[in-house]
């Protein structure tokens, strides 16, 4: 993964509170097994009529908002179904960071081991940031600040988490770290099994 140290960009406002999982990415692309391809199917439903055309009125098909990096969202984001494949199709997207009050709790966790940073803020903060959509964002984890125009907001991180987005691991990547170890035991072992 890449590591996450600090962005920079204008938010995209998804105003909708309990956003659920099949909303993120609907169960019909579930089949998909790859971690790539799923940012087309982001919000599908919501961004496509029936016959596949654009909705005019969904915010990701405004050309205003293309290219933003942070998606701001409301209270209880990531509720409903487990799936890991709505981090995926977020992040595929090109999303590295969503802002919001509150997360589910496994869509929080999901975020993490897929390069995303969820930033709870407090919901002044939040409405903030919906009211001034145009202003740039920077998010330094590091400091575990968001700035935006004049203000300076401070988010909660767990520090282990914190240091796997700012050193890009996964929970792949914290085991290789250890392959040394691993391959020195497994070696140990060996040596000591009972032979036949």
């Amino acid at each position: 993964m890449e590591p996450f140290i600090t962005l920079r960009s204008k938010a995209t406002p998804l105003d909708r509170v309990n956003v659920d999982t099949d909303q993120i990415v609907p169960k019909q692309f579930l089949k998909l097994v790859s971690r790539t391809s799923f940012g087309k199917f982001l919000f599908y439903d919501w961004r496509f009529d029936r016959d596949g055309a654009p909705r005019k009125d969904f915010v990701l098909n405004n050309l205003r908002y293309a290219g933003r990096q942070i998606m701001l969202a409301r209270d209880n984001f990531g509720s409903g179904s487990s799936r890991e494949h709505a981090a995926w199709a977020i992040v595929d997207y090109g999303f590295r960071a969503v802002i919001a009050p509150s997360f589910a709790d496994i869509f929080y966790n999901n975020c993490f081991k897929n390069g995303i940073l969820p930033a709870r803020l407090k919901p002044d903060e939040v409405d903030y940031l919906f009211n001034n959509e145009d202003l740039e964002i920077e998010i330094d984890l590091a400091e575990q600040l968001v700035v935006a125009g004049n203000r300076k907001m401070h988010f909660e991180v767990d520090q282990f988490r914190k240091k796997l987005l700012l050193e890009g691991l996964d929970s792949i990547g914290v085991t290789l770290q250890l392959e040394d170890r691993i391959s020195n035991y497994e070696k140990r072992r060996q040596m000591f099994a009972p032979s036949g």
